[in-house]
């Protein structure tokens, strides 16, 4: 029965060394984790043919094959503990700690001559089987207290973890190190003569072990995070931040990122991202391409941007972990962003577009108007005899007189219109579907209201007069051979025609 338990122990290393090298591979502590398990397979059922055998050659040999793994499992586990916390040891450490794993093997293959390790041994048949008896000497007492304080190092640097994890690396943090304390315990027992018939009960101890590393590997993807050591940090930022492995599945995230992505729960760990962001095409595909760009959502009834950037995560060949994907709240930068724009495209004194940015404005109502179809109008006005009112009342006068015309002009075009200063006290409009008639109606409503409003300048009422030029044309769904420039010459054309013609009226194109 005590052998079939043991067999059991070994399936369970076996299993879960095929689950480190197929699954894990180049998590953090899953090598380490993957000799730890296949050293512990090698081991356990060495064991249980040393139980099974009827002589003392027999079950010597065994033994010797057994400590082949054993002396090394301890200091696997101790480097793997590191690892999975994010501690690097310098290299010299890995050198000392392999010393006495080295020396216990050679000093149990050449104990016939020293008995430094094994002062005597001998088979007992009290038991049910054969049982090896030793007394044991000097050496293997040096190793037992390497085993032990590599162990106790290993629990102690994991539970030093637990205030400073969430729940689930709490979770890993518990099984590991209870798993790590039941060897302790079994040895102690088997060390003390405590143990039934004096089994060394080692191999069972590691299946128990495995049984607690298994459940931290299956519900609470052990090894398939970051280092605990991301904790420090991880909850504490502004920014929100979502980790995905190499598969894209979510493996962990961050409470900042519930403002972004709010239906997250603990549930989603493990599921594909692009099936937890279903609902939210865009995003899913900007992280599925990703795409480092401004994103824009609505938090609380006020339009919020983040800027979403992607780091890979990669092991030391380089190959490809996960990737950690950044939501930086920029808000603020992207409002100041179009405020600059708009001062960059706006007259700082008319408040209408300068004539670079109204003419990139134009161009795309005719691009639009090139696909759909339609008229366009474009008029361009000017203030008559606008020189002799900076030269009368000065340029502060002259600055008040534009101002004036442009708050007319734009209260009195429609929201599809765009207007913009051409030049001096020259300005532009251009107005898609539009008839010539409308587009004359408006300009003359601008012209009669410039006339009719007076302009107050140092106490004095001032008449300002104003002259326009229309040039119109119809565009075919699917030409784009008309040209903005076109239509802004034949508007400048007919506003020359108005002005020589006695100012303070309107010419259209013909």
């Amino acid at each position: 029965m005590y052998i079939l338990i043991v067999i059991l122990a070994g399936v369970i290393s076996f299993f879960l060394c095929l689950y480190a090298q197929l699954k894990l591979k180049e998590a953090p502590g899953a090598w380490s984790y993957f000799l730890v398990t296949l050293l512990s397979t090698i081991f356990t059922f060495s064991y249980a043919f040393e139980l099974a055998s009827t002589s003392l050659e027999q079950v010597q040999f065994w033994l010797r094959i057994e400590y082949l793994a054993l002396p090394f499992i301890p200091v696997f586990v101790l480097l793997m503990c590191f690892e999975y916390i994010g501690q690097k040891l310098k290299q010299w450490i890995h050198y000392v700690l392999f010393i006495v794993p080295i020396i216990t093997i050679f000093m149990l293959n050449t104990n016939d001559l020293h008995h430094l390790y094994y002062i005597s041994m001998k088979l007992s048949n009290d038991g049910p089987f054969p049982i090896l008896e030793l007394e044991y000497g000097p050496w293997f007492y040096v190793h037992s207290i390497f085993v032990f304080l590599c162990l106790m190092i290993a629990i102690i640097m994991l539970l030093m973890q637990l205030k400073k994890s969430q729940f689930r690396f709490r979770m890993q943090v518990l099984l590991m190190a209870m798993g790590l304390i039941i060897p302790i315990l079994a040895s102690c027992l088997y060390l003390n003569g405590l143990s039934p018939y004096g089994m060394d009960l080692g191999p069972v101890s590691m299946s128990i072990t495995f049984i607690f590393h298994g459940v931290a590997l299956l519900s609470f993807q052990m090894f398939n995070v970051a280092p605990i050591a991301r904790d420090k940090v991880f909850e504490s930022m502004k920014e929100g931040v979502i980790v995905i492995n190499q598969n894209g599945a979510l493996v962990d995230y961050n409470k900042a990122i519930l403002k972004v992505i709010p239906m997250l729960n603990s549930h989603d760990i493990g599921k594909m991202l692009t099936d937890i962001l279903s609902k939210e095409r865009q995003l899913a595909e900007i992280i599925y391409d990703g795409r480092e760009c401004d994103y824009k959502i609505c938090v609380d009834d006020k339009i919020t941007y983040f800027h979403i950037s992607f780091s890979s995560i990669q092991n030391k060949k380089n190959l490809l972990l996960g990737k950690i994907i950044t939501f930086a709240d920029v808000t603020e930068r992207v409002n100041m962003q179009e405020k600059l724009k708009q001062l960059a495209s706006m007259d700082g004194l008319t408040q209408v577009l300068n004539r670079t940015f109204f003419m990139k404005k134009a161009e795309i109502i005719m691009d639009d108007l090139a696909i759909t179809g339609g008229y366009v109008s474009v008029i361009m006005f000017d203030i008559d005899h606008f020189k002799k009112v900076n030269d009368t009342y000065g340029h502060e006068a002259g600055d008040i007189v534009l101002a004036h015309v442009t708050s007319i002009a734009k209260e009195t075009i429609r929201e599809t219109d765009v207007i913009g200063r051409y030049g001096g006290e020259e300005f532009i409009v251009c107005m898609p579907n539009i008839s010539l008639h409308e587009a004359y109606e408006i300009a003359d409503l601008i012209r009669e209201k410039v006339f009719a409003k007076r302009t107050l300048i140092n106490g004095k009422e001032i008449c300002i007069t104003s002259s326009f030029g229309i040039s119109n044309a119809f565009i075919e769904a699917g030409d784009n051979s008309l040209l903005l420039q076109v239509l802004i010459r034949q508007a400048d054309q007919a506003l020359y025609e108005a002005k020589r013609n006695g100012r303070n009226r309107i010419y259209m194109y013909s």
